[in-house]
C-alpha cells in the first residue's frame, strides 16, 4: 500500500476544525483508494507561541522537512496583535515558506455553477470560470536589494528593487507550463515588458521555455490589461503565470471573482517540499462554533493529492464530491442563500464523505 507522510499544522482560530475536516476526507480516500496517509501534528502560529514562545518551533520545522507535504489551517488572531513583529503568528508562516524554499504559489479560481449568483460579475460573464494563478514567491520587489527609506539631502526617498534572476523565472515558468499541460493547455504570461527590463527578461524566458511545450498555447498580457480581461472574460483563462507583486494583486482579484472566499484552496510548491492551505484566515470570531466552511481546506488536501502525490483519480473524486454537495443544496453560513440547506462544519464534511463513497460505488 503506497504511504505518504503529511505534516498537519492546524494553527489558530478555525484552523483545527477545518484541518480536522480535511483529515476525515483523507482518511476516507485512503480506505476507498488503498493509500496510507501517515499524519503527524506540529505547532505553528499563535498556539505555538503560547506553548513554546516561538511562532515556528524547531520541532515543527523538522517535522515538515521530514514529511512528503504540509497541510496548514490558519494562523493569527487579535490575541497576539500586540506582540513584536518578529514574534507574531504570521512570522511562523513566512518562516516555513522560506525554510521549505517554496517558490510557486497556486491559487485556483473556480466558479461553481450553484454559486454563480455569489459572484459580483454577471452570470453570463463568470459562468465556466476555472483558472489557476501561478505566482512566483521568492523574488521581485519584495526581496530585491537595495531597499529601504533613505535621506537624500533634506528629503526622504523610499527604494525597492525589482529583481529576478534567470533561474528564478525559469523554474516557475516551467512549473506553470507543466500545470497547463495537465489542464486545458493554455498559458497566459503576465508582465509589464513595455516599460520594465525585468519583465522583458521574463517574456524572453517564457518564449524560450514554450519551445519545450509545443502543445501549450501561450498568450502574453501586460498586467494592467490582464486585470481588465479577468473581469471581462474570466472563463477564457486556464493558467496565469506571473511575478510576485503582479501575482499578489491578480490572485486577490481572482478570489473576488468567485464570490466565495471560503471555497478557495491554495498550494505553495518547491522543488522538494509543498505546503497546502486555504486562502481565508483564522476567523477567530467563529472559532469553536462549528459553522466554519471546511471546503477550502478539503480542496487544499485535494491539491496535495494531485501535485505532491500524483493521485489524480483521488483528487478528482474529492473535487467532484464537493461539487455534488453544492449541487444538492448544502451550504455553510458563509455561502448560504435562501432555498438552500444550511449546515455546519461537521455536517458539510460528512456530506462530502458520503458523496465520495457514492462516487466510488458508481465507478466500481
Amino acid at each position: 500500500m503506497p504511504s505518504f507522510k503529511i505534516a498537519l499544522l492546524k494553527g489558530d482560530g478555525i484552523g483545527p476544525e477545518i484541518v480536522e475536516s480535511a483529515v476525515k476526507v483523507l482518511q476516507k480516500v485512503g480506505k476507498l483508494f488503498g493509500y496510507d496517509f501517515i499524519l503527524e501534528e506540529g505547532l505553528i502560529g499563535g498556539i505555538a507561541i503560547d506553548k513554546t514562545g516561538e511562532p515556528l518551533p524547531q520541532e515543527t520545522l523538522e517535522l515538515c522537512l521530514s514529511s512528503d507535504a504540509v497541510l496548514l489551517g490558519a494562523v493569527g488572531g487579535p490575541k497576539w496583535d500586540d506582540l513584536p513583529t518578529h514574534k507574531r503568528p504570521e512570522r511562523g508562516l513566512l518562516g516555513i515558506r522560506k525554510a521549505l524554499d517554496l517558490y510557486a504559489n497556486l491559487r485556483p479560481a473556480k466558479v461553481y455553477k450553484p454559486l454563480v449568483p455569489s459572484s459580483p460579475l454577471k452570470d453570463h460573464v463568470v459562468m465556466g470560470t476555472d483558472f489557476i494563478v501561478v505566482r512566483e514567491l521568492t523574488g521581485d520587489v519584495y526581496y530585491g536589494e537595495p531597499r529601504g527609506i533613505f535621506k537624500e539631502g533634506e528629503r526622504r526617498v523610499g527604494i525597492n528593487t525589482m529583481r529576478y534572476t534567470e533561474d528564478e523565472i525559469r523554474r516557475v515558468v516551467k512549473k506553470a507550463f507543466e500545470i497547463a499541460r495537465g489542464r486545458r493547455k493554455k498559458l497566459t504570461s503576465v508582465d509589464k515588458s513595455n516599460v520594465l527590463e525585468v519583465s522583458a527578461l521574463w517574456r524572453e524566458i517564457v518564449e524560450e521555455e514554450s519551445k519545450s511545450y509545443p502543445d501549450v498555447q501561450v498568450e502574453h498580457l501586460y498586467v494592467d490589461n490582464c486585470a481588465m480581461q479577468m473581469i471581462r472574460r474570466p472563463s477564457s483563462f486556464d493558467v496565469i503565470v506571473t511575478g510576485n507583486i503582479f501575482g499578489d494583486i491578480l490572485s486577490d482579484e481572482a478570489a473576488v471573482i468567485t464570490g466565495s472566499l471560503g471555497m478557495l484552496p491554495s498550494a505553495s510548491l518547491g522543488e522538494r517540499y509543498a505546503l497546502y492551505e486555504p486562502v481565508h484566515g483564522s476567523a477567530p470570531d467563529i472559532a469553536g462554533k462549528g459553522v466554519a466552511n471546511p471546503i477550502a481546506t478539503i480542496l487544499s488536501a485535494s491539491m496535495m493529492l494531485r501535485y505532491s502525490f500524483n493521485l489524480k483519480e483521488a483528487s478528482d473524486a474529492i473535487d467532484r464530491a464537493v461539487e455534488l454537495a453544492l449541487e444538492r443544496g448544502y451550504r455553510t453560513p458563509d455561502i448560504y442563500a435562501e432555498g438552500t440547506k444550511k449546515v455546519g462544519t461537521q455536517e458539510m464534511t460528512e456530506v462530502i464523505i458520503s458523496l465520495l463513497e457514492e462516487l466510488c460505488e458508481r465507478s466500481a
